[in-house]
């Protein structure tokens, strides 16, 4: 496996990706599916913001995974928080892919001043909570019926972990 920045030969693979978690699960609450064009956008505004959208690839290229971060919130008291977002493929799942990501990940948010990384999962998917606690992150938060899809409500459980020790100015 290796993990890279992504490119234009993975945004289709990206979008294929997103789909299935958006058709078949509850890790992502849209129901928006994305196409290469909008993979595009969004990983050119990320790196604008100084952020990379990441690919784990097998050993003949295939994507089996992807990783990005954003702002928490919006408004500049939350410049140092961000979101994680993390999928990867059914055959993927439990092979090390998601750890290795996750460290990339959070090593360039570390680097560019991120003090606190956020994991926001449905609190049924107990192996991403479980993942997210094996990497240090912490529940902070549950937010009961918060999202809806496949004509059930869903709990949203908050996770944190604090990537630094710096003080606020």
């Amino acid at each position: 496996m290796k993990i890279l920045p992504a490119t234009p030969d993975h945004h289709a693979a990206i979008a294929a990706i997103r789909t299935d978690v958006v058709r078949q699960t509850t890790a992502i609450f849209h129901t928006n599916e994305w196409t290469a064009p909008q993979v595009a956008d969004l990983i050119a505004a990320r790196r604008a913001a100084g952020r990379d959208l990441w690919v784990v690839v097998d050993a003949v290229g295939t994507v089996l995974g992807f990783a990005t971060y954003d702002r928490f919130r919006g408004g500049d008291g939350y410049d140092h928080t961000m979101e994680h977002s993390i999928f990867l493929t059914p055959q993927a799942r439990g092979q090390g892919a998601g750890r290795a990501l996750m460290q990339v990940l959070e090593a360039q948010a570390a680097a560019a001043g991120v003090h606190v990384m956020v994991a926001a999962i449905d609190a049924d998917n107990h192996a991403a909570r479980q993942f997210h606690t094996a990497l240090g992150y912490a529940e902070t938060g549950r937010m009961p019926q918060v999202g809806r899809k496949f004509g059930r409500w869903l709990d949203l459980v908050l996770m944190q972990k604090i990537m630094d020790d710096q003080p606020a100015d």
